[in-house]
């Protein structure tokens, strides 16, 4: 959507950033009578922050089981808040698939598994701890860290994660028009809509190959240099 970043509040004159606090109520009197100032720019982010550390703390205790079970469905809610609020155009600037977004998607997907699951696997457990322990710092296991029986929560949390960034690089070709970009966006949801088809059954190495795809068209876009395609040239090949 296209917003006003800057706002100024008819109560007490302070101005702020939208971008920033996400709220049009001002910071400094919490009046809701606020203005924008400036012409609307293409934003589609949101302030988010996402804070693991209860839930590493429940995985970590002597009890980790039971204590992880009860936590679960409140670890799920953060991080689907988090996902919703995060996007990847602020205040008219690209920004790219960062690996916060990556981890936290499939952090959703493998614990959502995982309390469904009767009897998770050790394996399961260490790469779910593995998960929790940095996924708010953007940390992602390596692909050949994975475990074989829970590829799947990867590739459909990477493909979802993708599948939020695709759309924002449409919204962002609306204002900026590249019929070769566009095209290789195509490729990429074909290939996406497939993986989400599957449930995410496809090997990490496959799901990496996505991500990096979605970056190298992203990348050229931000660059807005015509005449580099190689960043371009790249995510079409892997595809």
């Amino acid at each position: 959507m296209k917003v006003r970043g800057r706002r100024e509040c008819q109560d007490c004159g302070c101005r702020w950033s939208y971008y920033e606090t996400g709220s049009v109520a001002c910071p400094e009197c919490e009046s809701l009578r606020s203005v924008g100032v400036d012409d609307r720019t293409l934003h589609t982010d949101a302030p988010a922050t996402l804070d693991l550390t209860p839930y590493r703390t429940a995985a970590a205790s002597e009890s980790a089981s039971d204590s992880l079970a009860d936590v679960v469905d409140d670890c799920k809610r953060d991080l689907r808040e988090y996902l919703r609020r995060r996007g990847f155009i602020d205040g008219g600037r690209l920004q790219p698939l960062d690996d916060t977004v990556l981890a936290a998607s499939e952090l959703l997907q493998m614990i959502d598994r995982f309390d469904r699951e009767r009897a998770p696997s050790d394996e399961a457990r260490t790469y779910l701890l593995a998960l929790l322990r940095g996924a708010d710092d953007g940390e992602r296991p390596p692909p050949d860290a994975v475990p074989a029986a829970w590829t799947d929560a990867r590739g459909l949390g990477y493909a979802n994660a993708i599948d939020d960034y695709r759309s924002d690089l449409l919204d962002w070709l609306d204002e900026h028009p590249d019929d070769a970009a566009r095209k290789a966006l195509g490729t990429l949801r074909e290939r996406v809509k497939r993986v989400q088809a599957l449930q995410g059954d496809v090997s990490p190495a496959d799901a990496e190959s996505l991500v990096t795809a979605a970056r190298e068209v992203g990348r050229y876009l931000a660059e807005d240099d015509e005449d580099d395609e190689d960043a371009l040239a790249a995510a079409r090949e892997r595809l």
